[in-house]
């Protein structure tokens, strides 16, 4: 196993009296061109074992369900914490039992839900430093590409932990490993766990955004210290990851349409695809290597 996903335990505590959930108050709704296609509701289901997805159709949310809470990654718009807990509850759950959110990057579609569920919830929010410093913030910190798009402001997360490259968090049975995997964001972290059904147990990774996406006049290729450095070791970070499972922030990417259909259909392992973090990484490099093209071929002024 690579050194990068060596483990380091980080256990939450958690209250032995039964956690109360305060009224979950939205956050205002933030306005985009695709913030409604992005937030149509999307039933809830059983990925594998303890593991549930409970996001909209193109907004990824994951519960993890340990024997001592909850954990949340990711929570989408602002809009979409209301569902979120919705979904939660569907699946039998109770909210009040999240103990731990994380989050994938920094933008307003996949950190935005998290304020309101944090305040409901009482639950500790933890990233990286980088990710902490923009969840505090509300917003991109400066040298994310996409910090010159306007209206990109998230509500802010009062309360932070910060946690360390290859750091694990433990939730009573859930233990959940950090690696960060910048480039798309400066505190992009990508998430990996171990989720079993009866005796048999398989690696899933939720792995963060690796696109090249960036405002009009960003160049990957200027920046200092290098994103495509960057970017590079986080795509090898996914290609060499233990992964029978891949999620990831837009249910696109993972096929989750399809898997569904499949999993409709009678194939109880529809999410299990061993190749699946490796051809993901690679479709990735593709994407970057051709953006760096794109860049050489126009210089900068």
């Amino acid at each position: 196993m690579s050194s990068r996903f060596s483990i380091v335990l980080l256990t939450l505590s958690t209250a032995s009296a039964a956690p109360t959930l305060a009224q979950l108050v939205p956050d205002p709704p933030i306005e985009c061109p695709q913030c409604t296609a992005w937030n149509v509701p999307q039933r809830p289901f059983r990925i594998f074992g303890d593991t549930y997805y409970v996001g909209t159709t193109e907004l990824s949310a994951v519960l993890i369900a340990g024997d001592d809470g909850l954990v949340l990654l990711d929570a989408a718009l602002p809009q979409s914490a209301p569902l979120i807990d919705a979904s939660i509850r569907a699946l039998g759950f109770d909210p009040a039992d999240i103990r731990l959110i994380v989050n994938s990057h920094t933008h307003f579609d996949h950190a935005g839900g998290i304020a309101a569920l944090q305040r409901a919830t009482t639950a500790t929010v933890a990233a990286s430093p980088r990710a902490a410093e923009a969840l505090r913030a509300g917003k991109p910190t400066p040298d994310d590409p996409q910090f010159a798009i306007a209206n990109n402001d998230f509500p802010r997360v009062q309360d932070v932990r910060l946690i360390r490259d290859g750091e694990t968090l433990t939730v009573g049975s859930v233990q959940i490993t950090a690696h960060f995997t910048p480039g798309h964001t400066p505190g992009g972290t990508t998430w990996s766990w171990r989720s079993c059904e009866g005796s048999r147990c398989v690696d899933v990774v939720y792995a963060d955004s690796l696109n090249p996406v960036s405002a009009d006049d960003f160049r990957f290729t200027d920046s200092a210290p290098s994103i495509v450095e960057s970017y590079e070791r986080s795509i090898r970070t996914v290609e060499e990851a233990p992964c029978d499972v891949l999620l990831s922030p837009h249910p696109g990417f993972f096929g989750m349409r399809q898997k569904l259909s499949q999993q409709a259909a009678g194939e109880a392992d529809a999410f299990v695809d061993p190749n699946a973090c490796r051809a993901y990484a690679s479709a990735a490099r593709t994407r970057l290597e051709q953006r760096i093209a794109q860049e050489r071929a126009s210089p900068s002024p």
